[in-house]
């Protein structure tokens, strides 16, 4: 059913541009079935657009989203963001000179402009800003679209559609100013908390694993790991929806540790967010985390957990759910 609205856009606007060709995304983009989603098999579906586009018509219109199971034929899609990822796909394999995404805002920002009033557009990003900005709630670009372009180290613009003069913003591989030690901050208000811990699990090798392939076996994802040392008590930040489901499958996994008192109950924490921020030059600026909790801690907000990379490049940090816009606010105003 959600298949029409795609496919009917498509012919409307195919009819409304002189020497428009439609083509039919079912035939190219296909998908196969893995942890109850469809997802796209990449090498198939090359080969076919390379086999549809090999003559290349003035415009060509491609509903995006829809795609085709490659067993049994039938329609299926892509899910959120699942045009952006459509154009993405097909504009790696023809290898585009840019992938122009329009949308509904003048591109990336600073931060949640709902949040946050004095939020902008930023120019520019990399494709690893863009990326992680993306995993923890920007909204704007759909985060599997930015892999293929970067891949072929196609440029991807973000536009306004309602405001077509604006600037956007710019995603690729070298950026013309990259002195900002951070380019955003983006959240995701909807986080739980899970935490195995227990006295027996001290210098205990292996639990790791088993918590990591456990929960990839159950298709869940896991946006943030903090852990303080050895495999001690690792906390993992998960959506509230797969919080249920990620500690049921976690105490069987244990059911023997948690029998003997090695290991705690596995429990969620819900009621949280993460808010990170992010920035590839933060790796040459010291004090960016003095002077981010600094401002936490100023503003009264307790930090649960939090996580940063090598690389640093995102600095994550857990709170209060309650907490979130104050916490927005308070690290926009210090950084921005």
């Amino acid at each position: 059913v959600v298949s029409y609205g795609e496919r009917l856009s498509s012919l409307i606007v195919s009819a409304l541009i002189e020497e428009a060709e439609v083509f039919d995304s079912r035939a190219f983009m296909k998908t196969e079935r893995k942890h109850h989603k469809h997802l796209l098999d990449s090498e198939l579906s090359g080969k076919l657009i390379r086999e549809t586009f090999r003559e290349l018509p003035r415009v060509s219109v491609v509903p995006g989203f829809i795609a085709s199971d490659k067993n049994t034929g039938r329609v299926t899609n892509l899910g959120r963001g699942g045009s952006d990822y459509t154009a993405a796909v097909i504009a790696a394999v023809l290898e585009a000179s840019i992938l122009e995404i329009w949308t509904d805002v003048d591109g990336f920002m600073t931060a949640d402009p709902k949040v946050i009033s004095t939020a902008y557009a930023i120019e520019e990003l990399s494709y690893v800003e863009a990326m992680e900005l993306c995993n923890f709630g920007a909204k704007v670009v759909y985060p599997p679209t930015i892999y293929p372009a970067f891949h072929e180290n196609i440029p991807i613009l973000i536009k306004n559609t309602f405001n077509p003069e604006a600037q956007g913003t710019i995603i690729r591989e070298r950026l013309s100013d990259n002195t900002k030690p951070i380019k955003g901050i983006s959240s995701i208000n909807d986080t739980a908390l899970i935490t195995v811990q227990g006295l027996g699990m001290v210098g205990v090798i292996g639990v790791n694993h088993r918590i990591f392939r456990t929960l990839a076996q159950n298709g869940i994802s896991v946006f943030l790991v903090s852990q303080a040392s050895s495999e001690n008590s690792p906390s993992i930040g998960v959506r509230n929806e797969d919080a249920e489901l990620a500690c049921e499958v976690l105490n069987a996994e244990f059911a023997k540790e948690i029998a003997t008192g090695e290991i705690n109950h596995v429990a969620a924490e819900k009621g949280l967010a993460t808010v990170a921020i992010v920035g590839e030059n933060m790796k040459h600026t010291p004090g960016i985390a003095g002077k981010l909790f600094g401002t936490l801690g100023r503003g009264g907000i307790n930090t649960i957990a939090c996580a940063q990379g090598a690389q640093k490049m995102t600095i994550s940090i857990v709170i209060k759910s309650c907490a979130h816009r104050k916490a927005l606010n308070a690290i926009h105003d210090s950084f921005f």
